[in-house]
């Protein structure tokens, strides 16, 4: 049975609440409300499963919904002649809504359906991949480029699809006729575009007009070329980020950008291609010197074994534009240049000896984006007197890589080695790119905090906040931290450093390339498998330790071990989103159905796919087991140039210094990884890191953790004795949710955690009483002994009470065996062998439970 809507006032505005709210989400609503109010910037960071997207959906849509009350209140207030422009609607923010993917966004609407607000108008921004339902160009590679040519009629095919976007582009259409009444995700929007034959990609872009909000990644609010691309204009705007902890990343990516060789070549050929056939020959000719004086950088210095680079800041480089005579003034030149060569335009030729229009030649799509890509990092370069030059370092880089070239049949289609196995031929390839690295996301994020109204960024794992107000350039007036709503006894966080053999387990690249180590970690899982049912993760700190771990556990027959116990499943390098959903549904079916094993192990990549917004309820993440510590590679020169930027620029700007910045890198990576655990209150799962690091210097490596997690750690000293404690733990809650016959997404009732190597302090723990609906078919027999019990022990002690031989709050404790009693009519939680009192309130430890 759904519980009944709430109604909560805060700061002068009612918010309709889907049922009674969490304390963490009073707190976020309340910061919101402020913030929007105010029209200022909210840091807000709140644990994995504490209902941080419903708090931020309905107080957003809330205020805003206050604020067309109210417009429409002074617009009968005033003349019938008012002026149009000034009716008070188009004045009212739009909220943007932004996440790190498509696949939250589904789990966003999700929860905007449960709210009242799921019927306002809104839309989803994605991209042709997700959205594109022509026959024709689903099939194709590039569905961007093959849609362009069909909206620009070559070959004589038009879009039909597109023609018909009148049919959804309507806000009032969309629900009223086509039956999208409330919240819909992008799925919805492509199979009705299938059905009437109509294009779902730009019907969700003439939906945005009247969107009261508007859902997309949150890269397409941060990058310039996507922003101008969909036409998305945020001034006065309210612009929410969820799972904000990668932005810094983000927003330095939407300022940088990377070119090869071969791309520059391309580009320059094709542009020297349309000066000869004198196409547009005066726009194109400084396009040309222009690439051929970037092509002409080819001063290296060795930097390791078969590579080398150089590196210029932003300032040099500028110095040397200017001496190829390329200034702030002749920039702007070039981009007026760009702009014209990319105009359509038809001129009258002769098709076929006869006089027609034809259309003017342009460059190609891939030279337009490279071109299109590099303005926009040299508009920053050059904006405000360069203030930004400083930001950036570019580096020419020189290495090797191993391409892969399958044999190719001959003209009669035979292969060159008939009588043996078809192979692929390696080859050693010399590769040169140029990267012009914005090592600053405020530069980005300039464009952001000039025009918005309100900037709401949220996570779990934001902390330290300090660093982001820094980092982005702006002030967070509004900054909360908040509790997570589960109670201590449904999480088990330890620490293990050691193995099943006693040898320490600390994932440097020394230790970790020992087979000692990779035999030790693998005989560890599979003892976290066997003790653990159902769903296990096991995030690894890089796809070179997992094919590591992967081939040394094959060659021993660990990996068979491992199969034996569960189905295992390892997280792809790239692939595309069809093959990484099969691998997913692969996991959720294993856990969910054979008696054959005992679930399954999905061993994956932290800042991978699976560690970052995906959603493992319940059976499907009940342990979570992180090897190492996932720093960045302290070899990668991008992550070397921001350390030493962060170093320079510490005590000027209040930037964390390079070290520390490196560190919060791992601990945010390593804090989304364990937040994969624990989705809801009444979710319950283990916590286990390994890496004697947290044993051995808990002030440096524990306090990187998020607080909720940092509040719970117990370190073991020995592994046997970590596995006890786990195993106590595991059966105790599994055992709660067999005797209640639930389904395995509902929760037991919450218990101590067993002991560990130290003892626990008594932790409060408050019974929830399942509705109607999640209880199973009652047994009548048990039903009745139930009554029975709970009728003596009420009698007991008000008769006793009576003859005065129990004082108030003291009462006698009860023994009751082989039968753990929850049924509709207790008033008792009583388990298997407890002592325990009557209360609905208990304090808990390891050998009784007394009333609280």
């Amino acid at each position: 049975m759904a519980a009944a809507p709430v109604e909560y006032t805060i700061g002068g505005v009612k918010i309709n609440f889907p049922c009674k709210a969490y304390p963490s989400q009073l707190a976020m609503m309340n910061s919101i409300i402020r913030g929007l109010n105010n029209g200022q910037h909210c840091l807000l960071e709140s644990p994995t499963g504490s209902g941080k997207s419903l708090a931020l959906l309905c107080s957003a849509l809330a205020w805003q919904q206050a604020q067309f009350a109210g417009e429409k209140t002074v617009e009968k207030s005033k003349d019938n002649d008012k002026d149009k422009e000034g009716s008070g609607r188009k004045k009212i923010p739009k909220i943007f809504f932004g996440t790190r993917t498509h696949k939250q966004i589904t789990q966003i609407a999700r929860e905007l359906k449960r709210t009242l607000y799921s019927t306002v108008p809104m839309t989803i921004l994605s991209s042709r991949d997700h959205t594109c339902v022509h026959p024709e160009v689903v099939p194709h590679a590039n569905r961007n480029e093959r849609c362009k040519e069909l909206l620009e009629a070559k070959n004589g095919l038009s879009c039909r699809y597109y023609h018909n976007v009148h049919k959804m582009r309507d806000q009032n259409t969309l629900q009223w006729v086509h039956g999208l009444h409330h919240a819909w995700d992008i799925e919805d929007l492509v199979r009705l575009g299938g059905k009437l034959r109509s294009c779902a990609y730009y019907a969700a872009r003439e939906l945005m007009q009247d969107a009261c909000i508007v859902f997309c990644p949150y890269n397409y609010l941060l990058d310039p070329l996507i922003r101008e691309s969909m036409e998305i204009n945020l001034k006065e705007q309210i612009v929410v980020l969820d799972e904000a902890h990668n932005i810094e990343d983000c927003a330095r990516e939407s300022a940088s950008y990377t070119l090869n060789q071969a791309q520059l070549l391309l580009a320059r050929d094709e542009i020297d291609g349309m000066v000869t056939h004198n196409i547009r020959r005066d726009q194109h000719r400084p396009l040309l010197a222009f690439c051929c004086s970037l092509a002409n950088c080819n001063s290296l210095e060795e930097r390791e074994y078969e590579s080398s680079c150089k590196v210029w800041t932003g300032t040099e480089i500028l110095g040397i534009f200017h001496a190829l005579g390329i200034t702030a003034d002749t920039f702007s030149l070039l981009q007026k240049n760009l702009a014209a060569v990319l105009e359509k335009e038809e001129r009258i030729g002769l098709v076929n000896g006869r006089e027609d229009t034809v259309q003017v030649p342009t460059i190609s799509s891939n030279t337009q984006s490279m071109l299109k890509s590099l303005f926009m990092v040299l508009e920053f370069l050059f904006r405000q007197n360069c203030r930004f030059a400083d930001d950036y370092r570019v580096a020419l880089q020189q290495s090797f890589m191993w391409t892969t070239q399958q044999d190719l049949p001959d003209a009669q289609g035979f292969f060159a080695r008939p009588q043996r196995r078809r192979q692929s031929t390696r080859t050693k390839t010399l590769v040169h790119t140029l990267s012009f690295w914005c090592l600053n996301p405020a530069v980005a994020f300039s464009d952001l905090s000039d025009s918005v109204r309100s900037i709401v960024l949220t996570s779990g794992t934001l902390s330290p906040m300090g660093s982001f107000s820094s980092e982005l350039g702006i002030k967070f007036s509004i900054q909360l931290e908040a509790n997570h709503v589960i109670s201590k006894s449904q999480v088990w966080v330890g620490t293990i450093g050691a193995g099943p053999q006693g040898r320490k387990l600390c994932a440097t690249f020394q230790h970790a390339e020992t087979f000692a180590f990779q035999d030790e970690v693998g005989a560890l899982l599979l003892k976290v498998c066997h003790t653990v049912s159902r769903g296990v993760l096991c995030f690894l700190p890089s796809y070179k330790m997992l094919d590591k771990l992967r081939d040394r556990w094959i060659n021993t027959g660990l990996w068979d071990k491992l199969e034996e116990q569960k189905t295992v499943i390892t997280e792809p390098r790239g692939g595309g989103k069809g093959d990484f959903d099969e691998l997913l549904q692969t996991y959720y079916e294993a856990i969910r159905g054979t008696a054959a094993n005992n679930g399954a192990l999905l061993v994956a990549v932290c800042r991978g796919k699976v560690s970052e917004g995906l959603d493992f309820t319940d059976d499907n993440a009940r342990a979570v087991v992180t090897i190492g510590i996932p720093f960045p590679n302290i070899k990668d020169l991008q992550v070397e140039l921001k350390m030493k930027y962060n170093d320079k620029h510490a005590k000027s700007r209040g930037l964390l210094p390079g070290g520390r910045w490196y560190e919060i890198q791992a601990y945010r990576a390593l804090n989304q990884a364990l937040g994969r655990c624990i989705r809801h209150r009444n979710d319950w799962g283990a916590l286990i890191l390994v890496d004697d690091r947290f044993r051995t210097n808990p002030n440096k490596y524990i306090t990187g953790l998020s607080k909720w997690v940092r509040q719970l750690v117990r370190h073991h000293d020995t592994f046997t004795g970590a596995m006890q404690s786990l195993e106590s733990f595991s059966q105790c809650q599994r055992g709660a949710v067999e005797t209640f016959e639930e389904r395995p997404s509902q929760a037991a009732p919450q218990y101590p955690s067993p002991s560990t190597s130290t003892s626990p302090s008594p932790e409060i723990i408050t019974p929830h009483k399942p509705s109607d609906s999640q209880l199973a078919r009652p047994n009548l027999h048990t039903e009745m002994q139930s009554i029975f019990y709970n009728f003596w022990i009420i009698y007991y002690l008000l008769f006793m009470s009576f003859k005065g031989k129990v004082q108030p709050r003291k009462y006698p404790h009860l023994i009751v065996d082989k039968h753990f009693l929850y049924g509709k009519y207790n008033k008792l939680i009583i388990a298997n062998n407890k002592k325990c009192l009557l209360g609905t309130n208990l304090k808990c430890d390891n050998e009784n439970l007394s009333n609280g």
